[in-house]
């Protein structure tokens, strides 16, 4: 039978080994969303935003149990009774960086609405982004209560480039009244992405915090769903888009644009993505 200054002794290591547990968890997780989401607030120097109005979306976040305030840009449309988009923009450009999609979107007939996350551009708070809050985020836009009173009637498409796509899935599965849901250039899940890393070997699972776990999502998708992928994509691998199109549960496009690269899929396959969204049905296309 342990002595009473042993099991003293055993209760004290045991809890200085879980503090420094929660300790390396918590490092662990701070370094994983700094290099997943690599935020900033800083403008990208080729963007235009000529025509764009600035946006301002307040809510309280459940998670942090703080007041957030979204910024983020609105490009509407001519027509009155054109589609709106929400544009979930991916790592390391704040909106800005997503100007000439917008265009391009704008370009086959939609409104668009682009957000930052926390942590990017103007939003605020300036704080690292994380699954959740990036969550929360995509669904205060969503719901935003200007978008439903100026444009009520319109249907509404949901739009994710890059880690923007993993957003935009998980939105896809959290809401009943969107009229489409595309990706561009996305991933599977956190774990496969760090697969094709120099490291990919080590059994890094376990320790992921941030899943982003797109692949299991998309099946819970009940919506018109359009992949993007480009052929020349070195940093998303093409057989990752292919994956999320074969396990969603269709009505479904699959859209892969020869020679486009992680950057220039969206300009290079406009055409295409006009011919895909022509074909999902009920969908105005100016």
């Amino acid at each position: 039978m342990t002595s009473p200054p042993a099991l003293r002794t055993l209760a004290w290591t045991c809890a200085v080994a879980l503090a420094l547990t929660i300790a390396g968890c918590s490092a662990l997780d701070t370094k994983q969303r700094e290099l997943i989401f690599q935020p900033s607030d800083r403008i990208w120097q080729r963007a235009n935003m000529q025509g764009m109005d600035d946006v301002w979306i307040s809510f309280r976040s459940q998670h942090a149990q703080q007041d957030v305030r979204l910024h983020g840009l609105w490009l509407p449309h001519r027509n009155p009774e054109a589609p709106v988009m929400l544009y979930l923009h991916g790592a390391r450009w704040n909106v800005t960086g997503s100007t000439l999609r917008m265009r391009n979107m704008h370009s086959l007939g939609f409104s668009v609405l682009a957000i930052d996350y926390r942590g990017f551009g103007q939003t605020e708070p300036k704080e690292l982004p994380s699954e959740i809050t990036a969550r929360e985020d995509a669904l205060a836009a969503w719901q935003w209560q200007w978008l439903a009173q100026h444009h009520p009637d319109q249907p509404r498409v949901i739009f994710g480039h890059s880690l923007g796509g993993a957003i935009a899935i998980d939105l896809a599965t959290r809401v009943n009244d969107e009229q489409a849901l595309i990706v561009e250039a996305t991933f599977t899940n956190i774990r496969d992405m760090a697969r094709g890393f120099q490291w990919g070997w080590l059994p890094v699972g376990p320790l992921i915090t941030q899943k982003f776990d797109s692949l299991s999502k998309i099946k819970q998708v009940g919506s018109p769903v359009v992949v993007v992928h480009g052929s020349a994509d070195a940093l998303i691998p093409q057989a990752q888009g292919q994956q999320l199109y074969e396990a969603a549960i269709g009505p479904k496009q699959w859209v892969l644009v020869d020679g486009g690269t992680h950057h220039s899929t969206n300009s290079a396959g406009l055409p295409q993505y006009r011919a895909a969204l022509s074909q999902l049905q009920g969908l105005k296309n100016p």
